[in-house]
């Protein structure tokens, strides 16, 4: 059912790269609730990915950029205006990537110039969106910005290694420029910390099958789907939220506020049993 919450908006959405996406899933929701927007990825991504049939469903153009380049990042706000006919009212920032996650390389062995680019494409891109989108005043009054993060960036999860620390960056960012850009243009600045989601770049963690399992068992509403997580980004989105930003917003079933739940300890206790057969 859709409430018509952005009807009129204009926004770009980045990193749909298939329909587990989160970003995939944002974009058919905006479109439901009346919004025009461009797509955005980094080209490798776009040969990867299916974001040409996404682009069909919601009439919306693709603009490729690479969002650790300042020039691309310039170039995706020039022509998304031109493309829909004025300033941008939301922006959704889903980049992430590890290479030392892709290369099973452990915390205590990193390779640093991976873990530069694991911050630069994960976190201080978001940075960059919003410098360059200050500087061509790109933003309408009261516009949304929204990046998808995870709660490692808070607790530890040894498999997520340097993608925790650029995670907890990226809220740093968050609050940085929330702060900046709601006294310059009441912009909001927010993140939402997920549930471990299925989807092709969080299963690519090592670990995450048991990540997923024990998430679930742990929350009271079980885990929230990308769905469920499109829909709490477009109320982010809308005018409903007006007064919230530099916000880290938990949207995980419950997850972060438990300590044991009763699943969890029932299931510790039949281990120990089957321990001492």
């Amino acid at each position: 059912m859709a409430y018509g919450l952005l009807k009129g908006k204009r926004g770009i959405i980045t990193g749909a790269l298939d329909e587990k996406s989160i970003a995939w899933k944002v974009a058919l929701k905006a479109k439901e609730e009346g919004a025009t927007f461009t797509l955005s990825n980094a080209p490798i991504a776009m040969r990867m990915g299916a974001i040409k049939q996404l682009a069909e469903q919601c009439d919306a153009e693709i603009i490729s950029a690479d969002a650790t380049s300042l020039e691309d990042i310039e170039n995706l706000y020039t022509k998304s205006m031109d493309v829909l006919g004025g300033k941008i009212d939301f922006v959704l920032h889903s980049i992430g990537m590890s290479p030392n996650i892709r290369k099973n390389k452990p915390y205590g062995d990193l390779n640093y110039e991976w873990y530069q680019k694991s911050l630069d494409v994960s976190a201080l891109s978001f940075h960059k969106m919003m410098q360059t989108a200050e500087k061509l005043d790109a933003i309408n009054e009261w516009g949304s910005f929204v990046a998808l993060s995870y709660i490692a960036a808070q607790r530890t999860f040894p498999f997520y290694t340097d993608m925790a620390d650029a995670k907890a960056v990226l809220e740093s960012i968050a609050r940085g420029y929330g702060y900046r850009y709601g006294k310059l243009k009441n912009v909001r600045v927010n993140t939402v910390s997920q549930s471990p989601t299925m989807t092709t770049a969080g299963s690519g963690v090592g670990g995450f099958d048991v990540f997923y399992e024990y998430a679930g068992i742990m929350s009271p509403l079980g885990n929230a789907t990308a769905e469920d997580c499109a829909n709490y980004v477009i109320t982010l989105f809308s005018d409903l939220t007006r007064m919230v930003t530099m916000q880290n917003l938990l949207h995980d079933g419950g997850f972060s506020s438990v300590g044991i739940s009763e699943d969890m300890a029932v299931k510790l206790t039949q281990v120990h049993q089957q321990q001492q057969q």
